[in-house]
This record gives C-alpha cells, structure tokens and sequence, in this order.
C-alpha cells in the first residue's frame, strides 16, 4: 500500500464543514452527535486509513429527495467516517455505492 501525507487537520476541518452542514445519517446510521461523542478516537481512525492507503469509504445510503424543477433525484450520504474525511463533501454528489476514491 502507498502511504499520504495529510494532516490531521485536514481531516478535523472536513469534518467541521459536514457539521456546519448538518450532516445527516448515513448508511451506518450513527448520527454526529454520536460520532461527536468519540471524535478524536473516530477522526484518528479514519486519518490513519487514509494516511496509510487503507482507507475505502463503504457504500452510500441513498434518499430521494424532490427536484425544484419537479420530480426527484437520488443524493447519496456517505456514513458517518465517510462524511469527515477530506473528501466526503465530494461523496455527496457520487451515485450511491460509489467511491471518490480512484
């Protein structure tokens, strides 16, 4: 496996912005209150995943939701470690099932 440098911080910021965002449950079902409850214990698991090359984010819960123009789309919420890693804001726009990573 290859191994990347990103900072903790990185991952501590991504996951400030899926807050400030409201992220909602994912296909884990564990809310951010929870994954709040043990925060630094879950940002230092999903960074050294992702540090060391071993980090594969699981498929995507998916809800439909209305379209302003009329019918629905599918938006695919990432789960909880999925939502705080640098790219989890990305995973949002994926199909469900799919990752941001190569």
């Amino acid at each position: 496996m290859r191994s990347y440098e990103i900072p903790k911080k990185v991952v501590l910021e991504a996951f400030k912005k899926v807050k400030e965002n409201r992220g909602a449950e994912g296909i884990d079902e564990v809310s951010l209150k929870e994954f709040e409850a043990d925060l630094d214990n879950n940002l230092y698991k999903i960074w050294n995943r992702m540090t060391s090359g071993s980090y594969f984010p699981p498929p995507v819960k998916a809800i439909e939701i209305e379209k302003k123009s009329g019918g629905k789309r599918v938006l695919g919420i990432p789960d909880s470690g999925g939502q705080s890693s640098p790219d989890g804001s990305q995973n949002l726009s994926k199909s469900p099932g799919r990752s941001t990573l190569p």
